[in-house]
């Protein structure tokens, strides 16, 4: 049976890099996208000459019933077996007494909210084999102080999800994970005020360097994949020792 996954977030960074993963490696996709049709239905049609079936679905994660369409729209390319709750969004770098009420609620919304309408979605009609990968951020152990704590109080919440998700779902033979990426050359910092943060931050990574999305993409594609299949309620740490 060939695997169709969800991938919310899916027309760039972190999202795009996944979706391109898993075309090679012969899966079916359906790209949830918020406001972007052009780059999303760019990276439909450069996937689909994989010879792979890609729809690219256009759906907030707050509403439940976006994404209820979302999955219906999957449901159409066979049985869904995979999603990446990937969707995600920051706000203004910046002190912790100065976070605007608006900000944190969009923040929740998104991050988690949608988080659990999308994972309800997938327990509902996955079988035995499939497997949920929620990205979550090394944020969540770090605290984000001076940045955005409330982001990663968030992302440690995505934590908690991944773990109580896990454990429900498992006897149904459904495995749910997270990936917890660290600093990555993604446009997600251009939305935080700071676009040039990568290059800022990579003095204090171990490593040295910012990640790549490719680098993301490659530790989700292996928790969706059959080399994964005894691994559930796991968060990799993918920041490069952070």
């Amino acid at each position: 049976m060939t695997p169709v996954t969800v991938i919310t977030g899916g027309s760039r960074g972190i999202g795009a890099a996944t979706a391109r993963r898993l075309a090679t490696a012969g899966h079916h996709l359906t790209l949830g996208y918020r406001r972007d049709q052009a780059t999303a239905e760019a990276l439909a049609t450069d996937l689909r000459a994989t010879g792979v079936q890609v729809t690219a679905v256009c759906a907030d994660t707050r509403d439940p019933d976006q994404v209820a369409a979302l999955f219906e729209a999957a449901a159409e390319l066979g049985p869904i077996t995979g999603l990446v709750n990937n969707a995600g969004i920051t706000s203004p770098i910046g002190s912790f007494v100065d976070l605007r009420l608006d900000d944190l609620r969009e923040v929740v919304d998104v991050n988690l909210v949608g988080y659990v309408l999308c994972a309800q979605q997938a327990a509902r009609r996955m079988g035995e084999g499939g497997a949920i990968v929620n990205i979550s951020s090394v944020a969540a152990t770090l605290g984000s102080p001076g940045e955005y704590v409330h982001y990663a109080a968030v992302k440690a919440a995505t934590d908690t999800l991944t773990l109580g998700l896990a454990k429900e779902l498992a006897p149904r033979g459904i495995r749910v994970n997270a990936v917890a990426p660290g600093i990555i050359r993604t446009d997600i910092h251009a939305l935080s005020g700071q676009p040039d943060r990568p290059e800022r931050a990579a003095g204090r990574i171990p490593l040295g360097r910012p990640g790549e999305p490719d680098e993301v993409a490659a530790a989700v594609a292996w928790l969706l994949g059959p080399d994964a299949s005894y691994t559930t309620a796991a968060v990799l740490r993918v920041g490069g020792g952070l």
